[in-house]
């Protein structure tokens, strides 16, 4: 569901009203029919067409994945090198 969508539909509403307008939106069913919704809309748009998109999506995805693994370690290193700079070793 869009943002879009979302604010369209709640923009009229009483703050009364909007728990029992997101409530059915955070069962597990809703999730799981989102998601399966999600996947069955990406293999029509992707698989069923032959793009090569999937393999970019994979690729691009691994390499954002391994550098946000790594950002903690790196970010360790890199203040250790600056303290070691401020006193001279």
């Amino acid at each position: 569901m869009s943002l879009r969508r979302v604010y369209n539909e709640i923009k009229g509403m009483k703050m009364k009203e909007l728990p029992n307008y997101f409530k059915p939106m955070l069962s597990i069913n809703y999730v799981k029919q989102s998601v399966q919704r999600g996947l069955d809309n990406y293999h029509a748009k992707y698989i069923k067409t032959d793009s090569i998109d999937p393999l970019y999506h994979v690729c691009f995805g691994g390499m954002i994945f391994s550098y946000l693994v790594a950002l903690p370690e790196e970010r360790r290193h890199l203040e250790h090198q600056q303290h070691a700079q401020e006193h001279g070793h």
